[in-house]
């Protein structure tokens, strides 16, 4: 079971904000090999959403209000460290960044720029696709939308 916590930049300290940027440069720079510019002045806009196992960061979401990155609320930096993959995290990480921006935002209108290859993990959660596939730093994404 994971502890989910949800912060504003201004709520994160030091640490967190260490380890939420060493488990997205983990996963979405060297894992995936892909060079490009995570650290990208959105942050700071975002509410964070940790989830921690034994006190260690494992799954990561931001999100964001209407308006912030798209027209829809939105989650973005989905990550869950490679050796916690096969516990369901993402899904747990996930449901609580929906159900924050439904309290936060008022809204269940949510729009992700998905990796194309988890667009089945994404439909479980009720996101269907919209658009063409796209390349974004290299990788295949679609643009998903849930509207519940």
């Amino acid at each position: 079971m994971l502890d989910i916590q949800t912060k504003t930049f201004e709520q994160l300290n030091t640490k967190e904000l260490y380890d939420l940027l060493q488990l997205r440069s983990e996963v979405f720079v060297v894992e995936q090999d892909c060079v490009y510019q995570d650290i990208d002045g959105k942050d700071q806009k975002a509410f964070h959403v940790l989830g921690y196992k034994n006190q260690n960061l494992v799954a990561y979401t931001r999100i964001f209000k209407p308006g912030d990155y798209f027209k829809e609320a939105s989650i973005g930096r989905v990550v869950v460290k490679e050796t916690q993959r096969q516990y369901g995290y993402g899904y747990d990480i996930m449901n609580v960044s929906v159900e924050a921006i439904q309290k936060h935002f008022k809204t269940s209108h949510i729009r992700i720029s998905a990796q194309t290859y988890l667009k089945r993990f994404y439909n479980n959660l009720g996101f269907k696709e919209v658009g063409e596939e796209y390349l974004e730093d290299g990788i295949p994404h679609v643009n998903m939308l849930l509207e519940s």
